[in-house]
């Protein structure tokens, strides 16, 4: 095999170094060794107690950081504030959210979370009344009285000692209470995240750094009291305890009842916890008599068998090597790997990473693409970290942004004559320096659609609508010069926060939907069509409202439609109107919903109305159009995932009908089913696990190793069977994935007959 030799020399070094590192030092320093053994062994022994009780300490408290960590979150997560926590409607999704919340610490027996002031406590289980707990969970010391105090006046992180909780009447637990207010270092607190955690979880967390420790391990709190104790068939009294939680951090030597016990002290500066292990002395250093023996026997031995260990071990690290080139060889089956292997099989794997890195960057702008789509429609939300937009060179530093949206009558074509998925190419990511402006463009499913997001800069709120005009004037003049047809523009209002860039979507959709002019370059601002009024009174709702309403409705953006329907109900109360008028008005709002629910194809809405319609205040009516609008997006959303995976179901069926047709490319299919290049490949490789041109080598791989087992038809017609038109492509293609040439893979697994006339075409 190519790799032998690469592979001995590898080896040959692995196994000098370690003969150098390992062989000849030890046998050296034997003697040294040994006459200072004991003395040595005797300190690490002491040391390795220190180090572990240290360690331990740092994984609990870790623990306890983590505890916190999770209380601030609960702090800030908007599924947990108190009005969602308190909302019968929002209560179940609270439910789960601390149930996530729960489920990120091993140690967390139950999380509660309790809102200061309140009747009830709220778990992953549920809510509960604040009786029912503590019937549900009876503490021996921690009296129900005590325990609503201190839920509603904790103001620092506490922690309970463990204590006996009988739960549920059945089974008894020993159990720690952590109580964290929260919000943290606010001085007055809206509320307490309590947790329980099991006392054997700490004490597991020791033993299990300890490992084999037989002794008593005891954690005290800042006031000398035991939080926790695993005592190991050993006992401790109280004076004991209270001497072992004075001791100093280190290693000390004291007597408890008629033995000495050897016991190690280490204290938290995070907490000010004191960790002790405490065992008999005896027993602590008898382990320095069986290594003794054992370091005796050890060196005795160690240099008939050092080169042979050497060689076990350079042969066990080369072992995690290979298994990563064959993995890393295995991985690219479809893909062009190095030509010639390099000085060894390191450099060889180096040059595959440098390889799938380019084909990582060939990648980003798809990545790219979808994370500025993702700001469309959300916003600057939680699922934008910002260090994902810097990395794919997305910075939202300007002082206003606003959305455009493009589209042509039909799929427009670049004047260079530039393949279709370049269109976006103007606006991919583009700079203005001249109008202190950048753009970002976005390909959208549709093939004759784009938007962008623009974002620039003014220093006062009056010189946004100019400005913003004058960049649509010069966005309007670079489609000219790229295109070979005008497109129609609908753009959006500029806002000052970038997570308000989902509501100038709507709008720049709304402007492009409803404009009156389908003549190629025609303008639209949403602004222009918000100012425009049918005739009515001031009191009636804006014509904005309700068309950034039925927009994002139809985009099921709940975020966007709750905000308009509170814009719309806040607008009603601050008028002058008489009530029966008001209802009216309420009226042309809920009919707006009903209007575009039908356009949508939503009919069961209808069963609502009922309800919606018997309204006695506007806070009612809010409440029920939040409902409604929560159904449309709801169904909405569900219509767009069903109609997507329909498509991509119909798009699959023909690529297993048709992958053997040469013209089958990604452009193809894409015009075909009518949606976007770029959008098709993100679908595509979600659904099948790759991506759309290893999909169809593989398949025609597939049938042509199946014709290869199963004919004896010429290798020349086999490809081109398949739909492929260069056959010495293909074999090189062919053996780089299997290894084999089409005729040796016959020979091994198919017609013996037809081996050597295919071997023959390929050469």
């Amino acid at each position: 095999m190519k790799w032998n030799h690469y592979k001995s020399k590898l080896l040959l070094r692995y196994t000098v170094s370690y003969l150098s590192i390992f062989l000849v030092p030890l046998i050296f320093l034997t003697v040294i060794i040994y006459q200072n053994a004991v003395d040595n062994l005797r300190s690490e022994i002491e040391q390795k107690n220190v180090n572990q009780l240290v360690q331990a300490k740092t994984v609990i408290d870790g623990r306890m950081k983590e505890l916190q960590d999770i209380a601030s979150r609960i702090a800030y997560d908007e599924q947990l504030t108190p009005y969602r926590v308190q909302h019968p409607y929002f209560s179940r999704e609270a439910i789960a959210a601390l149930d996530k919340y729960k489920a990120t610490n091993a140690i967390i027996s139950e999380l509660f979370l309790y809102i200061r002031g309140d009747d009830n406590i709220y778990s992953t289980q549920g809510m509960e009344h604040l009786d029912v707990f503590t019937e549900r969970y009876k503490f021996h010391n921690w009296k129900p009285e005590a325990l609503y105090r201190d839920l509603n006046e904790t103001q620092h992180p506490t922690m309970r000692p463990a204590e006996s909780v009988t739960q549920s009447a059945l089974v008894q637990k020993s159990l720690l209470s952590f109580m964290v207010p929260i919000t943290p270092n606010k001085p007055y607190p809206h509320g307490t995240v309590l947790y329980f955690i099991d006392e054997s979880s700490l004490t597991d967390l020791i033993d299990s750094v300890l490992g084999d420790f037989q002794g008593m391990t005891v954690i005290f709190d800042e006031q000398g009291r035991i939080l926790a104790a695993n005592a190991h068939q050993e006992t401790i009294d109280s004076g004991d305890a209270s001497s072992l939680s004075r001791l100093e951090p280190g290693i000390h030597s004291i007597r408890a009842g008629s033995q000495r016990h050897s016991v190690v002290s280490v204290r938290s500066s995070a907490n000010g916890w004191t960790y002790v292990t405490s065992m008999p002395s005896d027993q602590f250093f008898s382990r320095i008599f069986h290594i003794q023996t054992f370091i005796v026997i050890v060196f005795s031995v160690v240099v008939a068998f050092g080169t042979l260990i050497a060689v076990l071990l350079a042969r066990r690290q080369y072992f995690p090597i290979s298994d990563l080139m064959e993995f890393v060889k295995s991985k690219k089956r479809g893909a062009a790997a190095p030509q010639a292997p390099a000085s060894n099989e390191l450099e060889w794997i180096r040059e595959t990473l440098r390889d799938y890195s380019l084909r990582i960057d060939m990648q980003e702008p798809y990545a790219r693409n979808q994370c500025l789509y993702m700001l469309l429609k959300n916003g600057t939300g939680n699922d934008l970290p910002l260090e994902l937009m810097h990395t794919l060179g997305i910075r939202l530093e300007h002082s206003y942004y606003f959305a455009v949206h493009l589209g042509w009558n039909g799929t427009p074509g670049p004047k260079d004559g530039s393949e279709r998925s370049a269109m976006i190419e103007p606006f991919s990511d583009a700079g203005l320096p001249e109008l202190d402006a950048h753009v970002y463009g976005i390909e959208l499913p549709h093939p004759d659609r784009l938007a962008l997001i623009v974002g620039f800069n003014a220093e006062q709120d009056a010189q946004a609508p100019v400005r913003i005009r004058g960049i649509v004037d010069e966005l309007r003049r670079i489609a000219g010069e790229r295109y070979d047809s005008l497109p129609s523009i609908g753009v959006g209002t500029g806002y000052t926060d970038p997570a308000d860039l989902n509501q100038s979507y709507v709008e720049a959709t709304s402007a492009f939907e409803n404009r009156v002019s389908s003549e190629a370059g025609s303008v639209v601002y949403f602004d222009d069509l918000s100012h425009f009024h049918d005739g009515g009174e001031a009191f009636w709702l804006p014509k904005e409202v309700l068309l950034k309403l039925a927009q994002s409705l139809k985009q099921g953006n709940l975020e966007v439609a709750a905000h308009m329907v509170s814009t719309a109900l806040t607008n009603l109360r601050a008028g002058v109107a008489p009530m029966p008028l008001l209802r009216c008005i309420c009226f042309d709002l809920l009919n707006t919903m009903l209007k575009t629910a039908s356009e949508l194809g939503i009919r069961d809405v209808v069963q609502v109305i009922p309800q919606v319609t018997t309204f006695e205040s506007l806070e009612e009516l809010e409440e029920k159009l939040f409902v409604l609008a929560a159904n449309i997006c709801e169904q909405v959303e569900r219509k767009l995932e069903t109609e997507e995976r329909f498509l991509l179901d119909r798009i699959m069926a023909y690529i297993e009908e048709n992958y053997a047709d040469y013209s089958l490319s990604l452009e193809s299919i894409s015009e075909k089913y009518a949606v976007s290049p770029s959008y098709f490949s993100r679908s595509f490789k979600e659904k099948a696990g790759i991506n759309f041109s290893k999909y169809i080598w593989q398949k025609r791989l597939d049938e042509v190793m199946h014709q290869l087992k199963s004919t004896s038809d010429p290798l020349k017609d086999i490809i081109a069977r398949v739909g492929y038109l260069d056959p010495p492509n293909f074999i090189r293609k062919f053996k780089k994935e299997t290894g084999l040439t089409p005729g040796q893979f016959r020979k091994m697994y198919g017609n013996q007959e037809s081996a050597a006339a295919l071997a023959a075409d390929e050469e």
